[in-house]
């Protein structure tokens, strides 16, 4: 009998959950005020093409409508073994659940105005899917080199700190 290879955990941390898709760039693009997890609806062969590991969230979006939040732009290629009438629509618009509350207040965040709703990370909890959106203000080239100039100051700082602690140099 052959030995089935290990599948490993694409992402997993201590707090049971495992990553899926992730939109890194997001943190340099723009500056996330606040970060929600929701819920997502999925068909049967959405689930078996995550489960693959396959997902695309960096060029997605989502938006409140008639009271429900929608997720736009994300692509989950159809499951490999699903055809015809199993298939579903890669680029579909998919709902994210969120209590009525989280749905008001974002709402009204983003209706202030220059604030878009962006997926964080698309992970596995407790075998279901979720999804960290995060409200974010979209940073200017400007910010994006100061962001940049104060991260490597910050990270020279703690580089001699380090020195002076390991050899000693008062």
């Amino acid at each position: 009998m052959a030995k089935k290879g290990k599948k490993t955990k694409r992402g997993s941390k201590d707090d049971g959950t495992t990553l899926i898709a992730s939109y890194k760039r997001a943190y340099r693009d723009y500056e996330i005020l606040d970060t929600w997890e929701a819920g997502m609806v999925l068909t049967g062969s959405e689930v078996k093409s995550l489960r693959e590991g396959n997902a695309q969230i960096a060029e997605g979006y989502a938006r409140v409508r008639k009271g429900e939040m929608w997720l736009d732009g994300i692509h989950i290629p159809p499951y490999t073994n699903a055809i015809g009438f199993g298939a579903h629509q890669p680029d579909r618009e998919r709902k994210l659940l969120l209590n009525r509350a989280e749905i008001d207040k974002i709402d009204m965040r983003t209706a202030q105005g220059g604030l878009t709703i962006v997926p964080l990370r698309l992970y596995w909890k407790d075998g279901r899917a979720k999804l960290e959106l995060g409200l974010a203000k979209g940073r200017t080239k400007g910010d994006k080199r100061h962001n940049l100039a104060e991260r490597d100051a910050d990270r020279e700082i703690e580089t001699a700190f380090n020195r002076a602690v390991k050899y000693g140099n008062s």
